[in-house]
């Protein structure tokens, strides 16, 4: 009786799922131990992760089933790739990965069926005496025998719209050229990437011709954020004519400046702590000549956890932007993609030959991070090639062979020569709850001081020789907030220095405080929603310089300056 009391042991559940498994080696036969393997879906999306044992061998089980992708990489080897892996129920995918120095391999062995079937003999003739399920037997695919259809999903779309208007477009240091209207749109393409499209719009005072740039970037997504990025860059516009060169002038009024710039970066961990981000950046820029240029930078970067983080940092030729711009892009949004689109060339012409502007940049910088607050030090040496700023003052002052037409303004472009500095920086950060933070940086940089103001300005290489090189200090308070309920956003800076001296800011690539003139403000207010619309609207205003600080008088009616007033503001669609 008490045998016939005891529960009896049900028979397991007909198994619904199949297994991705395989084992890892080198191109001798050698198994590897730590590669990592990733599984994505149908929809490249990532839904498992391992690492190879002792014997190389991995296992994913309790597979949907569905089509499975792996990826498997590893230090010193290309990674491996297999796609459309077809998981059937009760099936088990053999796997056999190759990897090598030049090309890997995945090498899919055919499913097969474990033993007790999905479906026994007694549940087939139950299926085939029901009258209701056949004719559901008999629209039913065969899965093993239909052929894998690959999905491409668009999908997470989303974009802005920014019609602006105001001062400040300006070639010149420091401004960016937001010609009226501007536009950036993203998407995830298949899941495995991002592609973003923007583009800058508008007609100019000094020509009938619109000037117009676009840009395309499509971000490679891996396990942790994106790499590499790939971006396209292309510009055009007419500046006013230049009188007194004797050269014919097309119908737009001026000669043509065209730039394109084809860029690449990428990181890489070294070490456990340490990464190493690179990239170049190749730009072609036409005005009367054509120049073509290579762009490289490096950064290093070692985080000691709570010991802080140490940083040293090379670039060449023009400032590395796509990078800049990489490290703001986390906080989302496309401020940073509009402003890489915006960041033109710095072109000046010398005896009518135009040039750009060059920097070669070695920097070492370390940060720390103590509960709210944030510590920085920094130092760098660079060496300025054609330095280009921003000349105003009464016509016909300087020959039109050293003046550049600049861009929506009455003023012009000068290239003030090559100069070579030192400079040091040191940098406190506060936040103040969640919405708010101050931070203040002071630091010595090299600067250029004006002498005695030549008696013919006409003559450029006396501005030039004029100028001799010196150390000055410098000091940044920032504070930067949100207001409750309002939501409204507000930044705003003061750079004190010694404002009759040109001292341009760095743009630094190991720290996030940086050197600014005069006082700046930044102001985005979003408005209330409206029911029925698929967008969100925001008010923006931008004022620098202010006080139009930073003016080195050169003669009568005649400035120099690094940082230009700018004032503008617009209007984001955002959806």
């Amino acid at each position: 009786m008490a045998w016939a009391c005891l529960p009896g042991a049900a028979a397991p559940p007909a198994p619904l799922a199949g297994d991705i498994l395989g084992q890892v080696r080198s191109g001798v036969g050698v198994a590897q131990m730590g590669a990592a393997v990733y599984l994505y879906n149908r929809y490249d999306e990532l839904v498992r992760r391992s690492l190879t044992g002792e014997q190389g061998r991995f296992a994913f089980d309790a597979l949907a089933p569905g089509l499975y992708s792996i990826r498997v990489v590893l230090a010193s080897f290309v990674p491996a790739e297999r796609r459309n892996i077809a998981v059937l129920p009760n099936s088990e995918n053999r796997l056999d990965i190759n990897l090598a120095s030049v090309l890997s391999s995945v090498d899919l062995a055919p499913s097969t069926t474990q033993r007790g079937t999905l479906m026994s003999d007694e549940w087939k003739w139950v299926l085939r005496s029901s009258q209701s399920t056949r004719p559901v037997l008999r629209v039913l695919p065969d899965t093993g025998s239909a052929p894998p259809h690959k999905t491409v999903a668009v999908s997470n779309t989303t974009g802005v719209v920014k019609i602006s208007a105001g001062e400040g477009q300006s070639l010149a240091r420091g401004s960016q050229q937001d010609l009226g209207t501007a536009f950036a749109m993203a998407t995830s393409l298949a899941g495995a990437g991002l592609v973003q499209m923007s583009g800058n719009v508008g007609n100019g005072q000094n020509s009938a011709t619109p000037a117009a740039g676009f840009r395309t970037s499509y971000t490679r997504q891996v396990t942790e954020g994106f790499s590499p990025e790939v971006a396209l860059t292309m510009r055009q516009m007419t500046l006013a004519p230049r009188a007194g060169t004797g050269m014919a002038l097309g119908a737009g009024g001026g000669p043509m400046l065209r730039t394109m710039s084809l860029a690449f970066v990428d990181h890489v961990e070294v070490a456990e702590n340490v990464k190493v981000d690179y990239g170049f950046d190749m730009q072609s820029v036409t005005y009367l000549d054509r120049l073509n240029y290579l762009s490289p930078f490096l950064r290093a970067t070692y985080d000691a956890g709570e010991l802080g983080r140490v940083g040293v940092a090379y670039s060449s030729g023009a400032h590395p932007t796509e990078l800049l711009a990489r490290d703001e892009a986390v906080a989302g949004g496309f401020d940073q993609e509009l402003a890489a689109l915006a960041l033109m060339p710095r072109v000046s012409l010398s005896r009518s030959r135009a040039v750009v502007e060059r920097t070669q940049n070695y920097e070492m910088g370390y940060e720390r991070v103590e509960g709210s607050r944030t510590y920085s030090v920094g130092a760098y040496q660079e060496l300025v090639s054609n330095a280009a700023f921003m000349l105003s003052g009464a016509g016909g002052m300087i020959s039109a062979s050293d003046l550049l037409p600049d861009l929506n303004s009455q003023s012009r472009i000068f290239n003030i020569g090559s100069y070579q500095r030192v400079g040091y920086t040191a940098a406190v950060k506060q936040a103040l709850g969640d919405r708010f933070d101050v931070g203040v940086a002071a630091g010595r940089a090299g600067a250029l001081l004006p002498g005695a103001a030549p008696a013919v300005l006409e003559d450029a290489n006396a501005i030039r020789g004029g100028f001799r090189q010196g150390q000055r200090a410098w000091l940044t308070v920032r504070a930067s907030g949100r207001v409750p309920r309002a939501g409204t956003q507000v930044t705003a800076n003061y750079g004190w220095t010694d404002f009759t001296v040109l001292m341009p800011a760095h743009v630094y690539l190991t720290q996030k405080q940086t050197q600014d003139v005069g006082w700046n403000l930044y102001i985005r207010q979003p408005l209330p929603a409206m029911s029925g619309l698929p967008w969100r609207i925001e008010l923006t205003a931008e004022l620098r310089n202010l006080l139009a600080q930073g003016y080195v008088p050169l003669g009568p009616r005649t400035v120099l300056t690094n940082s230009p007033r700018a004032l503008r503001g617009g209007l984001n669609f955002v959806f």
